[in-house]
């Protein structure tokens, strides 16, 4: 990033906006920023941003195009996407998609992987590609989503 570079921080909580805010001051970061917003509304200008780098919320939100489509309208063209992300190897059962603790955990609102990949390019992203994925797994997971929750790190680049 560098002197010149600005990074732009969006929570949709105020705490955590008013810790991210405290953190940048008590590290003299002054080219560091944050707004209160969410994914699928960024309170950013259109086609004012380099990179955009996402750690596990597109698997939160409901509309998962919408998300994407408002990340490809903040970008510059040429800007990319750095997403991690936890994607499905196939369908979960019905009650875990219902499950207020599935959501929690960041794995009922996952879609299946091509499926994910697909609506990235829908959005309008070029270059789409899965960089890295391995499974996810944690102690307390239902024994049915063994082997069926991947961590993904997305790479794609919006177009001119």
């Amino acid at each position: 990033m560098g002197e010149p570079g600005r990074v732009i921080g969006v929570d949709m909580t105020e705490d955590m906006v008013a810790r991210g805010q405290q953190l940048a001051r008590e590290h003299g970061f002054a080219n560091v920023e944050f707004r209160q917003g969410d994914i699928e509304h960024l309170p950013v200008d259109a086609a004012s941003v380099d990179v955009v780098i996402s750690n596990c919320v597109i698997n939160l939100t409901p509309d998962k195009l919408a998300s994407f489509t408002e990340i490809h309208r903040v970008l510059k063209p040429g800007g990319r996407i750095l997403i991690s992300d936890l994607v499905t190897a196939g369908d979960l059962p019905e009650d875990v998609r219902a499950s207020a603790a599935a959501w929690a955990d960041c794995l009922a609102g996952a879609m299946e992987k091509e499926a994910y990949l697909a609506t990235i390019r829908q959005a309008g992203f070029a270059q789409v590609a899965a960089v890295s994925e391995s499974s996810y797994e944690a102690p307390e997971m239902d024994e049915r989503l063994r082997g069926k929750i991947l961590s993904v790190k997305v790479r794609a680049v919006r177009g001119q």
